[in-house]
């Protein structure tokens, strides 16, 4: 099974568990570019768990449709723990009852020795409830970093839908 089945393949896991507990999932992405939602987008049906998204490429983007705050952009940086719970936020304004946000630097430059290549922050959060963020260092290229912080995006989403 190649990553984009494995992607599709957990996506329509986390539709199914969406589903039986009728709640809509919305996306704040950064590095991924869309990637979570066009996973999401591929499960026939999904417009009945999956609510939409915002790409946030810009810290423009991210203030603008997210309402994250300049001063936690500046303070933190975007690839933050802080940036990604406002970011979680930001995505649970626009609708939806679960958002997962993430955040990070897939490469091949831009990493520092704070927050390497392929450090990602992962939020989610469901309505009402605070948000749960992890950091990740993935490893390979960009196309392996963004792949991996998908699947990981996902499986955390699995998570919480079981703890409920």
């Amino acid at each position: 099974m190649n990553q984009m089945q494995k992607m599709t393949q957990s996506a329509d896991q986390v539709g199914e568990m969406l589903k039986a507990k009728n709640l809509l999932l919305v996306t704040a992405e950064s590095c991924t570019g869309g990637l979570i939602g066009a996973v999401c987008t591929e499960v026939e049906g999904s417009s009945s768990w999956f609510f939409g998204g915002v790409i946030s490429y810009a810290n423009e983007a991210k203030m603008q449709g997210l309402s994250v705050k300049a001063e936690t952009l500046s303070v933190f940086g975007a690839v933050s723990e802080q940036t990604v719970k406002e970011m979680c936020a930001g995505a649970l304004q626009l609708g939806g009852d679960l958002s997962v946000a993430v955040s990070g630097v897939a490469g091949p430059s831009g990493g520092s020795p704070e927050k390497p290549v392929g450090c990602v922050y992962i939020g989610w959060q469901l309505t009402g409830r605070p948000v749960k963020v992890t950091r990740y260092h993935f490893p390979g290229n960009r196309q392996a970093i963004r792949e991996a912080t998908v699947l990981a995006a996902l499986q955390g989403i699995k998570e919480m839908l079981n703890n409920l």
